[in-house]
């Protein structure tokens, strides 16, 4: 049989899994483990030789010299929006695709000799991140990255089916099932119809998604607690007087991992060096100056993210987090995230009610519920899958796992 590779790129983790000559599908493991950080760091090498590093070794070079060094991150974000075409590193010019082909060469590096030959099959959302997403332009950019890896023969198949692939392993009577995959920067879902067979028969029935996930969790906490220490709802004023509002668009960049590193331009703060001149409360803006310049964004994020975790396990956690004479202590109530949140779950409810409808079936002709992904461990998240199919009928599991493998499985079944 010819080898199956099955490659998750996630905006926040990456996975490779592989079918072997028996049918058994694992995910690969490299000295880190099964999950690699999807994320590049930059920084200028001796003689001014541009050196570059992915995963956890970038995010080791990057804390060791913020200051001289750029990160890349959620670079998964940015596939289905034309706005962005390339950006540049230490004055060269990088497209998307090409950044997101040199974290692919080093994610599969380890794994050479079993992709000799293989069959990949890579994931993608059913809906991309971003305003009014292309998601044609997506996946067309999706196989350029992997083209630009080296790897220009490669079959496309969603994210959530693929996980559905995982879960029905271990179904041993026919069954429908909705799939629920939240990523960092999506949530999809796809209603499958498994018959375990023999043969194996697997029918997609209805898709949808919504271009939100962990990510945007992770952006209610800094909108809330952080933002409005470094400015955001302040004023200041023009000439004759006149107060006006400190524009918002700098602390919506700021609070988005894939726009932070973006913000990090001479005349973006410059403009907000000009702005805090005549603020109502100048040093919040210099803070705000000084997280971006000294690239403390990273640690912010990964406290912010620490809360999120702890809060699908208390019902209260404390955010902490310095940077120079920059502070943050502050208590988080589960009650309050949940809040700050709706509005994303709304729309996670209302993906699932359209894959619902794609599939012309009511909840109650669902017989088991798959959740995966990060953010399924979220107390919320749950309690909106119960509310509509019962707890008895939900399972999770293979929460960073579960899309690669299945990806793989899809390559053996196609």
């Amino acid at each position: 049989m010819r080898p199956v590779i099955g490659i998750d790129f996630g905006t926040t983790n990456s996975v490779v899994a592989a079918l072997d000559a028996t049918g058994a599908v694992t995910a690969l493991t490299r000295p880190t483990g099964e999950v690699f950080r999807s994320v590049l760091a930059f920084w200028s090498g001796a003689g001014g030789t541009l050196r570059h590093a992915a995963g956890p070794d970038a995010i080791e070079a990057y804390l060791e010299d913020p200051l001289d060094s750029r990160l890349i991150m959620s670079m998964k974000s940015y596939l289905a929006q034309r706005s962005f075409s390339e950006t540049r590193i230490f004055g060269r010019s990088w497209s998307l695709e090409a950044l997101i082909g040199l974290f692919l060469r080093e994610l599969l590096a380890p794994f050479a000799t079993g992709l000799a030959g293989a069959r990949i099959v890579v994931g993608r959302p059913v809906r991309f991140v971003g305003d009014a997403p292309d998601d044609a332009l997506g996946e067309s950019r999706l196989r350029a990255a992997f083209a630009s890896a080296g790897f220009s023969d490669v079959e496309a198949g969603l994210e959530p089916a693929a996980a559905g692939h995982r879960f029905a392993e271990g179904l041993d009577a026919p069954a429908t099932v909705l799939v629920g995959d939240f990523g960092g920067g999506t949530s999809d879902f796809s209603v499958l119809r498994f018959d375990p067979g023999p043969p194996r028969r697997v029918a997609a029935l209805g898709h949808a998604g919504v271009g939100i996930a962990g990510d945007a969790f992770d952006y209610r906490i800094i909108d809330r607690l952080v933002l409005p220490l470094l400015g955001k709802g302040g004023s200041y004023t023009v000439m004759g007087g006149k107060a006006l509002p400190i524009p918002v668009g700098w602390f919506t960049s700021f609070a988005r991992w894939h726009l932070l590193s973006l913000m990090r331009t001479p005349r973006t703060l410059r403009d907000i060096a000009e702005v805090a001149r005549t603020a109502a409360e100048p040093e919040r803006l210099r803070h705000l100056i000084r997280l971006i310049e000294d690239e403390a964004g990273y640690a912010m994020y990964r406290a912010v993210s620490g809360v999120k975790a702890d809060l699908s396990r208390e019902d209260r956690a404390q955010l902490r987090f310095r940077h120079a004479d920059f502070t943050i202590d502050a208590e988080v109530r589960r009650s309050d995230f949940e809040t700050w949140i709706a509005p994303e779950l709304a729309r996670i409810g209302a993906a699932v009610d359209a894959a619902l409808e794609d599939a012309a079936l009511p909840p109650e002709k669902i017989d088991r519920v798959f959740l995966t992904g990060g953010t399924s461990l979220v107390p919320a998240v749950r309690a909106l899958f119960e509310r509509r199919f019962g707890a008895a009928r939900i399972v999770t599991g293979g929460e960073f796992v579960s899309v690669a493998e299945g990806l793989a499985l899809m390559g053996r079944e196609s």
